[in-house]
């Protein structure tokens, strides 16, 4: 448990150099390092990162884009809650079965959450050539974004920096700055409805999450200090290989355990 508090400090400082990544470290943490059940990994993961990405947010709230965090943000709840309180409450704890194979829920969503965690590693690593757009077309992009995001947010309690950064910076053409900025805002939104969504009918072990919570607050500080001394595309690039070879760990181990 004593490095699981340990890797709760990474977290922050992800969020404070990168705009994004910390559900991507949080949910394994918690799982791995905790001993929480990836079912109320999601809900904690939604409250650690919401609470870290506001006190972030508001430390470079000169940098945010309002338009973006507002468009983006109201298609994102709506999505939010329509995963939370509908779907998610009736996904059965046992899916089905192939063979002698028993799909559980925690278990496809440590698996689902593996891929995205791929996916995501693969659009930190890539260098992608900004795209041209028009405003028209930079709206339906930023609602219909805002609700694919929620619904990931809303499934894997994932706050989605690392599909919104790539995102503004790539059709919105915004420095990285405002990027990372806009992108806290937009998790804060995301992921502070989302543990609100479920929080009346989750028994949270506030023992556990706050302490974790304060710990990666603090790493907050660190990341966004040091996000003024290095380069963004580096970081990025690193980070992104970290996260593929936890994502590829995972999803291992998850295949091992149901074969």
């Amino acid at each position: 448990m004593l490095l699981g508090y340990f890797a709760a400090i990474l977290i922050g400082i992800s969020l404070g150099l990168i705009g994004g990544g910390g559900s991507i470290l949080t949910i394994p943490v918690l799982v791995f390092l905790m001993g929480v059940s990836p079912t109320l990994a999601t809900t904690y993961s939604l409250f650690v990162v919401g609470t870290c990405s506001l006190l972030g947010s508001f430390m470079v709230r000169k940098e945010i884009d309002l338009r973006t965090t507002l468009l983006f943000g109201s298609s994102s709840i709506f999505s939010v809650l329509l995963t939370r309180k509908i779907l998610f409450p009736i996904i059965p704890d046992h899916l089905f079965s192939v063979g002698n194979i028993c799909i559980e829920r925690d278990s496809l969503l440590m698996i689902l959450f593996s891929i995205l965690m791929l996916v995501a590693a693969n659009s930190m690593i890539r260098q992608a050539v900004a795209l041209e757009s028009t405003s028209e077309k930079k709206i339906h992009y930023l609602l219909l974004l805002g609700l694919g995001v929620g619904f990931v947010t809303g499934i894997l309690g994932a706050g989605g920096g690392f599909l919104i950064i790539p995102a503004l910076v790539l059709f919105n053409k915004m420095e990285m700055k405002t990027a990372v900025a806009t992108s806290l805002s937009i998790i804060t939104i995301n992921s502070l409805i989302g543990f609100l969504g479920t929080f009346q009918t989750t028994t949270i072990e506030w023992k556990l999450i706050l302490p974790f919570t304060t710990i990666a607050i603090s790493g907050i500080f660190i990341g966004t200090s040091l996000s003024k001394k290095t380069k963004g595309s580096s970081l990025k690039k690193g980070f992104g290989w970290f996260v593929m070879m936890m994502g590829v760990f995972i999803l291992l181990r998850e295949i091992v355990l149901l074969v």
